[in-house]
């Protein structure tokens, strides 16, 4: 299964400068402990022990996972899943 993972511009270092990478997994969880395995860092730095990160907003096909299951989240081949960093400042 293929799952196209857009990176945001800060979390490159850990893609080696990708702009999107392939992931395979059932779950949002599943995808993310794949990146992990071929990106070591990455997932740290989108999920924490609690879960996804305060500050990061993860959406599957434009909707965001906080509200249709988190980690949890179901996925199939051909479904976008983009990280971004929550933008804040005044």
């Amino acid at each position: 299964m293929a799952i196209e993972v857009r990176i945001p511009t800060i979390l490159r270092t850990y893609t080696g400068g990708e702009k999107a990478v392939s992931g395979d997994g059932a779950t949002l969880a599943d995808v993310l402990a794949d990146l992990d395995s071929r990106h070591p860092g990455l997932r740290e730095r989108i999920v924490d022990d609690k879960g996804l990160r305060r500050f990061v907003n993860v959406y599957v096909n434009d909707e965001d996972v906080r509200f249709i299951g988190g980690l949890e989240t179901g996925l199939k081949d051909g479904d976008t899943v983009t990280v971004l960093p929550a933008v804040a400042g005044g």
